[in-house]
């Protein structure tokens, strides 16, 4: 007899199922979230158990690993993507439990992919630096905007980087509250460079680009921390069948429903992945700076549009072409982005 298990996971415990091939439910009990616990309840059922479907909560490694190591099949759920019926007048954690259990047994259980456990480290790292990145950019924003409200004068990022005593009073005409003000993100500012850095040395002496991947340093702007971004959060390429599928997983697509030849409604524009999605708009404004072709591209667009969709058009060309790169194994080419 076959057995499917789902594991309602939640931040201090989780709920388990087990069916059998008619659905009847042969366990179900809500555990603590201990993984020997866990096991020690999944043990007489072990030899039958085809797979365990789990749900993709923001704490779910521990389990997801821990499940595999002992022998199991665990099948990640797109939690995003399980539907129940809206009729329903009452569910709970055990309903939950056993409608991912069902839909295991019948194969239409949506599935995410499981990072291996051995690069989970470097893409943290990356994804920790990506952080202190938006950080920094935000304090540089607000120094920018700090100064040309008071002074009506523009200053760049590497001039804030040089202000000193001199340059402030000149900027702040003396006042002392809005000097103390900049000088407040300046120290952030120069604290974030230094553990930015620090990040940098860290993933280079743990990780390198991938044959496949070298292939992003021939973009115009993107080096080996970016390139190795970009490689981190696709993952395998193979798991993406169409160029489409790549482009909508970085968030570079419209979610929209049409039928008819008319607009029903937008879906979650923030299915993807949020990492992936920065990487490709990171390197868009550095491909902007050292591309005559896509700089003009940009300008064109934003001139229909506005700034912040253009910048995301360069990102989808970008995507597109990155795909085709990475899975043919050829540097860029224009005629990949603007195909």
């Amino acid at each position: 007899m076959k057995l499917y298990v789902a594991i309602d996971l939640h931040s201090n415990n989780n709920v388990i199922v087990v069916l059998d091939e008619t659905d009847k439910v042969l366990f179900e009990k809500r555990l603590p979230n201990d993984l020997s616990v866990v096991l020690e309840h999944l043990n007489p059922y072990k030899d039958k158990v085809q797979a365990i479907a789990v749900e993709s909560t923001y704490n779910w490694y521990w389990l997801a690993d821990g499940l595999m190591e002992a022998g199991y099949n665990v099948k990640l759920v797109n939690t995003l993507a399980v539907k129940n019926y809206d009729g329903l007048k009452y569910t709970g954690d055990e309903h939950d439990a056993r409608h991912l259990a069902h839909l295991l047994r019948l194969g239409l259980l949506p599935t995410g992919y499981i990072y291996p456990k051995q690069e989970r480290a470097v893409r943290d790292l990356l994804r920790k630096r990506a952080q202190l990145v938006r950080n920094r950019t935000m304090h540089i924003l607000s120094v920018q905007n700090l100064i040309i409200r008071n002074s009506a004068k523009r200053i760049s990022a590497d001039a804030i980087r040089k202000l000193n005593d001199e340059a402030l009073n000149g900027f702040c005409a003396g006042d002392a509250v809005l000097i103390m003000a900049i000088k407040s993100s300046l120290a952030v500012l120069f604290c974030l460079d230094d553990q930015i850095k620090s990040l940098e040395r860290a993933v280079l002496t743990k990780a390198r680009l991938k044959p496949e991947f070298k292939v992003l340093l021939s973009i115009c702007g993107v080096g080996e921390i970016l390139g190795m971004t970009i490689m981190y959060e696709t993952g395998p390429i193979e798991r993406f069948a169409e160029v489409g599928q790549f482009a909508s997983y970085a968030r570079c697509v419209e979610s929209n429903r049409w039928s008819n030849g008319k607009k029903k409604g937008e879906g979650n524009r923030k299915n993807g992945n949020k990492y992936l999605a920065w990487a490709f708009v990171e390197a868009a404004h550095y491909a902007m700076r050292y591309n005559e072709r896509i700089r003009s591209y940009y300008q064109r667009k934003k001139a229909r549009t506005n700034g912040a969709v253009a910048v995301k058009a360069v990102a989808h060309k970008l995507a597109r072409a990155c795909y085709h790169m990475i899975k043919d194994r050829k540097n860029f080419e224009e005629a990949l982005a603007f195909a």
